[in-house]
């Protein structure tokens, strides 16, 4: 049923790394036993659950009457304005609640409705072939290990972790990174995808260039993408329209999803564990080294949670990724309880607000000539925060 404490596996995938955990010392056996208990108690699937059934046909309606009355009936800014931010935020819902768990294999018993739904990515521009290297191999195996997880590296343009090179004008990272967020889906777009197919590696993690099927979902997801978001509007509106609402749209959704990727992990609670040098393995076993690498925030936000697709609670997606995001409020409590046990830190924050707070913190000690100490060095193993 549930899987923990290995680092999540494809074969098809699977990376050519020298980074290596030492072997689990209970705790990672334990939590993916209660886990797997509470599901078998409560006669649960850890997939196929009608609610994300339910869950897929919203968000899809929402993309699709925001798209409809954005190219064919606004006719005015002022209309089109609030359904290009409507669309902006259902793809984003797509992104969470939809693709994310389709690609983790969460979605479904049956591989073929995985890929389909998976497929989703595709179709708002980014390879979900390519998204599973870099999120399922790379981010999910080496969180927070720089050269290993692709998610902290922005390269020169800031300082996400204490081992990256320090530029003078990161002393104020903490401002303009914000408005950079932006840039992730133009990126994503026209450059990212087709960067890694040529150099066929992401982070340090190595993949087969795509074929067959895979290269055929590749190139028709981007020319479906660019066929709904460039094509089809410019029959009804005027180049440069499209374009604006492009780049508007494209701009928003790249900052909701950048946001809630750095909230769980580029905050001031979370562990950043240097890459270990020749045989040196890292110092946590993979499940304790997912829990200190990793924060939860606002979790008794239930809309936000419905929003995010459960990703406020990333501990538990962590830990455990092909478990539908739908139980992770409900495991969350076995989850920290164990941690408790085996006195591995736990972190949460309580609210959005604190998250951003945490965050904006981490940027600012980040871009610190002489940054202060970590917080978490002081805290005790289960932390709530504000």
């Amino acid at each position: 049923m549930a899987r923990a404490a290995n680092p999540p596996r494809d074969a098809s995938l699977a990376p050519a790394s020298t980074l290596k955990f030492p072997g689990d010392l209970g705790f990672g056996v334990e939590v993916k036993r209660r886990v797997n208990q509470y599901l078998t108690d409560n006669g649960l699937s850890p997939h196929d659950s009608p609610r994300m059934y339910v869950k897929t046909a919203v968000l899809l309606l929402w993309f699709g009457l925001s798209y409809v009355l954005l190219v064919f009936a606004a006719t005015t800014w002022w209309q089109a304005v609030p359904l290009a931010l409507s669309l902006a935020c259902a793809m984003a819902g797509i992104g969470f609640g939809i693709q994310h768990d389709a690609n983790h294999s969460a979605y479904s018993n049956r591989p073929a409705i995985n890929r389909l739904m998976g497929i989703t990515l595709d179709a708002l521009g980014a390879s979900s072939y390519l998204w599973r290297v870099k999120h399922n191999i790379a981010h999910h195996t080496y969180t927070n290990v720089e050269s290993g997880d692709d998610d902290i590296d922005l390269g020169p343009l800031a300082r996400l972790s204490p081992g990256q090179k320090r530029l003078r004008f990161h002393r104020l990272q903490q401002f303009y990174l914000w408005a950079l967020y932006g840039l992730l889906l133009p990126k994503w777009h026209f450059i990212y995808d087709f960067k890694n197919v040529a150099q066929a590696q992401i982070a340090r993690s190595p993949f087969a260039r795509p074929r067959g099927w895979e290269l055929v979902g590749l190139i028709g997801g981007k020319a479906l993408f660019f066929g709904w978001a460039f094509v089809v509007p410019m029959f009804f509106h005027r180049w440069w329209v499209v374009l604006l609402f492009y780049v508007g749209t494209a701009y928003v959704l790249s900052v909701i999803l950048s946001v809630t990727f750095q909230l769980a992990h580029c905050v001031e609670e979370a562990d950043f564990p240097p890459p270990p040098l020749g045989d040196e393995r890292l110092p946590d076993a993979w499940a304790v080294h997912q829990v200190q690498t990793t924060v939860d925030f606002a979790r008794d936000n239930r809309v936000l949670t419905w929003y995010l697709g459960g990703l406020n609670f990333q501990i538990e997606h962590h830990l455990f990724p092909r478990i539908c995001h739908v139980y992770y409020p409900a495991i969350a409590p076995i989850v920290e309880a164990t941690c408790a046990e085996f006195g591995v830190r736990y972190s949460a924050h309580r609210t959005l607000r604190g998250a951003l707070r945490s965050h904006w913190r981490w940027l600012r000690r980040m871009g610190r000539a002489r940054p202060s100490p970590p917080h978490h060095e002081q805290r005790s193993a289960t932390t709530r925060l504000g």
